[in-house]
C-alpha cells in the first residue's frame, strides 16, 4: 500500500491566512520546515479509505524510521487473517487519531497471538470499573469490592497500565497503607488527647470560655477520628485484586496476575475461649474480654435463655444456641422450609445488610444450603412461637405483612439483622452474664455438639461449612470438664511402673509414721504409770 515521507511548511500568508507551502522563501533553509509521513492502511469493513498520518519530524531520517515502524506493524498479519488485518488497521488509526507512540513490533506481536487489546493503553482503574460492570453477585458483596476499589486500590495503582502492573508496585501500595496507618494512629491520639483536655476546661469564667472556643478551632481542624486498615482488610484488598486480575488473564488481556505472588502480613484469626470461672473474675475486675470471640459454658447459655423466656425472639436465641443458625439465616427462615413434624428446617436463604439496606439473598455457598435437625424441645419452642406469632396476625389484622418468615418484628415485616445484634448485646448486658457477640452464640452451638461427642462431620454440615477443618479450626474450644475427661481418658491408656512404686514408697512412709507415732504413744504412756519416789 501507498505511502510517503513529505517535507511540510507550516508558515501563512500574512493577509490571506492561508498556508504558503512551496512558496515560502525560507522552504529551503535547512531548520525552517519539518517532515510528515501519510501510509494507506487496509480500508474499512464498509470500504471506505483510512490512513495514518503523523507529522512535526525534525529531520527526513526520522519520519522515515516511523514510517518503516508502521509498515512493520502492518506486515505482522498475514495477507489470509482478514481479522488480524483489521485488527492492526484498526489499532493504527486509532495511534494515529490519539497522537498516542507507535507499540513496540515484537509486543504486538504476542498480544495479537494471545488474542489481546492490541493498543494496551487501559490502567487498572478502567479496568476495575470494568470488572465491577460484570459482576453478578449479591448488592452487599459488590459493595465490599467497591469499597476496596475506591479506597485502596484505585488511589494507589490506578493510573498505572494494567499489562505493566508489577508486583513491586502492589508491595509498594501495602507499604504506603501500612504507613498510612501509623499517620492515622498519631492523629488519633492527638485528637483523642485534645478532646479530653478540652474536657477538662471549665465552662464559666470568659478566659475559660475562650479557651474552649480555641481549642474546638483546633480540634475542628485535626482530622477526624479514623479506622485502620487491618490484616483482615489488606487480605481482602489483595482478594479483590487477585480475583478482577485472573478475570484479565481469562480475557486474554494480561498473562501475569502480581496479586498472587505479593506478599503480606498474615491475618491471625482469633481462637474461641470459654468463659471459664477465671476468665469471667478477670473480666469483673478489669471489663476486659480475654479474646474477641467468647464462648458460654452451658450453664451460661442456659442462664441466658432462661432470663430472655419472655422475650417476643426467645424461639430466635434458643435456635442458634442449639442449631447455629446464622444471624442472616435466623431472619431470613420461613415457615415453608420448617417442618415441626419432620423435625427439621431447611436453610435456603438469608437476610443480609448492606450498609444499613437489607435484602434477601441465597446462602453465600453451595454448603449454606442444608436441612437442619431439630431437638424435641426446640420443635416445641417454635410451635409456642408459632401460635404467638399467629396471635399477631390477628391483632394486626388488614395492616399485617405476609412475609412468611419465622421471626419477624411485631406487624410481620422483615427483621433487621443489625437491630437484632443491637437487641442481642443489650440482652446480654442486663443479664450480668460475660459479654459474648451474637455469632458467638453459633460458636456455642457447635462447641456444645462436640462437647457432646457428635461427629464433626455431623457438626460441620449442620453448620453449614464447606469442610470439617473450618468447625475444628474455628469453632473446636474444648469446655473445661471435657477438657479434664480427655485428659485422664488419655493417661489412663499408658501403663507407668513408676506409679505402683511411688505408691509402695508411699505406704511404706505411712507405715513408718504410724509406728512411730505409736511408739511415742507407748512410751509416753509408760512414764505416766511408773510410781512417783
Amino acid at each position: 500500500m501507498k505511502g510517503s515521507t513529505y517535507r511540510r511548511c507550516s508558515c501563512r500568508d500574512p493577509k490571506t491566512g492561508k498556508e504558503l507551502g512551496t512558496s515560502c522563501p525560507k522552504r529551503n533553509s535547512r531548520n525552517h520546515c519539518t517532515y510528515s509521513i501519510r501510509q494507506e492502511l487496509p480500508p474499512r469493513e464498509d470500504g471506505s479509505r483510512r490512513s495514518f498520518a503523523r507529522g512535526g519530524y525534525t529531520s527526513l531520517k526520522a519520519a522515515q524510521a516511523d514510517l518503516d515502524h508502521v509498515r512493520a506493524l502492518m506486515a505482522l498479519a498475514e495477507s489470509d487473517d482478514p481479522e488480524g488485518v483489521q485488527l492492526i488497521a484498526e489499532m493504527l488509526s486509532e495511534v494515529s487519531r490519539d497522537k498516542l507512540p507507535l507499540p513496540d513490533v515484537e509486543e504486538t506481536r504476542r498480544r495479537l497471538n494471545a488474542g489481546q487489546d492490541l493498543v494496551g493503553s487501559l490502567t487498572v482503574s478502567e479496568w476495575l470499573d470494568r470488572w465491577l460492570a460484570g459482576k453478578r453477585i449479591r448488592k452487599s458483596g459488590v459493595s465490599r469490592y467497591e469499597t476496596d476499589v475506591r479506597v485502596h486500590l484505585k488511589p494507589h495503582i490506578g493510573d498505572r497500565r494494567l499489562d505493566r502492573l508489577r508486583v513491586s508496585h502492589l508491595s509498594e501500595m501495602f507499604t504506603a497503607i501500612t504507613d498510612a496507618n501509623a499517620e492515622i494512629l498519631e492523629q488519633n491520639a492527638q485528637r483523642r488527647s485534645a478532646v479530653e483536655e478540652l474536657a477538662a476546661v471549665p465552662w464559666k469564667g470568659m478566659e475559660n470560655r475562650a479557651r474552649r472556643k480555641a481549642m474546638k478551632a483546633a480540634i475542628d481542624a485535626m482530622p477526624p477520628f479514623r479506622r485502620v486498615t487491618g490484616p483482615s482488610t489488606r487480605q481482602h484488598v489483595k482478594a479483590t485484586l487477585r480475583a478482577a486480575l485472573n478475570e484479565a488473564i481469562g480475557q486474554q488481556i494480561i498473562t501475569f496476575n502480581p496479586a498472587a505472588h505479593v506478599e503480606i502480613d498474615p491475618v491471625r484469626k482469633p481462637k474461641a475461649l470459654v468463659w471459664t470461672d477465671e476468665r469471667v473474675a478477670r473480666w469483673q475486675q478489669t471489663g476486659e474480654k480475654p479474646s474477641p470471640v467468647m464462648v458460654w459454658t452451658p450453664e451460661q447459655t442456659g442462664a441466658f435463655l432462661d432470663f430472655v423466656a419472655a422475650d417476643r425472639l426467645y424461639a430466635m436465641w434458643h435456635l442458634i444456641a442449639f442449631r447455629g443458625l446464622r444471624r442472616g439465616e435466623a431472619c431470613g427462615q420461613p415457615w415453608s422450609e420448617t417442618n415441626l413434624d419432620r423435625h427439621s428446617l431447611t436453610v435456603t436463604g438469608q437476610l443480609v445488610q448492606d450498609g444499613w439496606d437489607v435484602e434477601a439473598s441465597e446462602p453465600k455457598t453451595d454448603s449454606g444450603f442444608r436441612v437442619v435437625a431439630l431437638d424435641d424441645d426446640t420443635v416445641k419452642v417454635l410451635e409456642r412461637h408459632r401460635k404467638e406469632q399467629e396471635a399477631d396476625r390477628e391483632e394486626w389484622g388488614p395492616a399485617w405483612v405476609d412475609t412468611g418468615l419465622v421471626f419477624t418484628q411485631e406487624d410481620g415485616s422483615w427483621l433487621h439483622p443489625g437491630k437484632v445484634t443491637d437487641l442481642f448485646e443489650r440482652l446480654v448486658a442486663a443479664s450480668g452474664l460475660p459479654p459474648i457477640r451474637l455469632h458467638d452464640l453459633r460458636h456455642g452451638a457447635a462447641t456444645l455438639m462436640l462437647a457432646a461427642g457428635i461427629d464433626v462431620k455431623i457438626v460441620s454440615d449442620t453448620l453449614g461449612h464447606s469442610d470439617t477443618r473450618i468447625t475444628r479450626d474455628i469453632y473446636q474450644s474444648v469446655l473445661p470438664h471435657v477438657g479434664k475427661s480427655s485428659a485422664e481418658a488419655t493417661a489412663k491408656l499408658v501403663p507407668l511402673q513408676r506409679k505402683s512404686e511411688a505408691e509402695k514408697a508411699r505406704k511404706a512412709a505411712q507405715k513408718a509414721k504410724e509406728k512411730a507415732k505409736a511408739q511415742a504413744k507407748a512410751k509416753k504412756n509408760k512414764a505416766r504409770k511408773k510410781p512417783k519416789k
